[in-house]
Formats: C-alpha cells, structure tokens, sequence
C-alpha cells in the first residue's frame, strides 16, 4: 500500500522475542536508552526485515515509514500512558451509542449483538427503501452511509457496515441518526 509507507499500525504484545518474531515487517520498538529512565525508540530484530535481510527479506517498507514512525512516537507521547485505554473506552462508548441511536431508527436494526468494536452491521430490509438510495439520500446531505455488504455477503440481505471511532463525535453520530430517519421516512 502506498508504495512501501503511508500506514503503520499500534501493536501491544508481552515483552518476550517469540511474540515480536511473529510479526513480519519492519518495527520500531520502545526501548531503553543510555540515560537512565529515559526511554527512545529503535527497530528491534533488524535481521529480519527486508534492510537486514536483502533477498531474505519478508517485507518492504519505503522510507516515508521513518516519518511515519516519528509522528506515531509524538502521537503515543502526547496521548500518554493511558491514551490507548482512553481511545478505546471512547470508541467503545461512542460505537455503542451509535448501534443504540441507528436501531431507535423506524425500519432499521442492528445485527449480532452489542459485542463489537468501532465496526457494526445495520440492516435495512425493513426500512421500505433500497440501500443504494439511502446512500444516494444521506451522501446529497453530506454523510457518507456504511459499507453495502450485500454483494460481499449476500446471505445478508440489504444490510451495511457501519464505522465509529474516536473521531466521531456525539453531534456526528446523531446527525447521521436524523438525516436516516428522515431519509427512511
């Protein structure tokens, strides 16, 4: 993707070297530096990455991953030490908020439980209105709809994936209720 860089990804593992040999691409890594309680980031197990390994190599990675790697490190500090748990709990929180707000809505419901993280299906088969035109309906107001599942999982019937994380805001998340409610109308 992106020719070698542009996406990175958080990973949390215990601190032993068989869980970070599972991972085939380039990591930077927390570690210690020579300052005593002071911590810097490194790239643990150059070896195995396609720079130490060359023909060997199970990655490729370009070099935008090293600017990616430093706005990541300022992110986590600025975020600080309970800011994943914090953004989880938001996600959480919110997700729900939303599958709550979308099945209050006349015609829709929400499938496979409340056990879910940021990502939920809606169905739309009682909604009277073809998927395809509430999209077209709610992209006319400005809000993209969820992903149509129905092609990919047919068996679904008219049902969609809807995303929420924490940069959806509680006055985001119930516009998109309204402006479904009105569309559905």
């Amino acid at each position: 993707m992106n020719g070698g860089g542009g996406t990175g990804g958080f990973i949390a593992s215990r601190d032993e070297e068989r869980y970070a040999r599972e991972y085939p691409t380039l990591q930077v890594s927390i570690c210690d530096t020579t300052e005593p309680g002071q911590r810097g980031y490194g790239i643990p197990l150059f070896a195995q990455t396609s720079y130490g390994a060359r023909e060997e190599g199970n990655d490729w990675t370009g070099k935008s991953v090293y600017l990616w790697a430093i706005a990541s490190a300022a992110y986590m500090a600025a975020m600080g030490p309970a800011g994943f748990a914090e953004i989880g709990t938001a996600i959480l929180q919110r997700g729900q908020y939303a599958a709550d707000r979308l099945a209050a809505v006349r015609g829709l419901s929400v499938r496979f439980g409340p056990g879910f993280f940021r990502d939920f299906v809606v169905d739309f088969a009682a909604a009277g209105k073809p998927l395809a035109q509430v999209d077209a309906e709610l992209r006319a107001r400005g809000i993209f709809g969820g992903a149509d599942l129905s092609r990919a999982f047919p068996e679904l019937g008219p049902c969609a994936l809807y995303c929420v994380t924490e940069t959806h805001t509680q006055a985001d998340i119930d516009r998109l209720a309204d402006a479904l409610t009105e569309v559905i109308r």
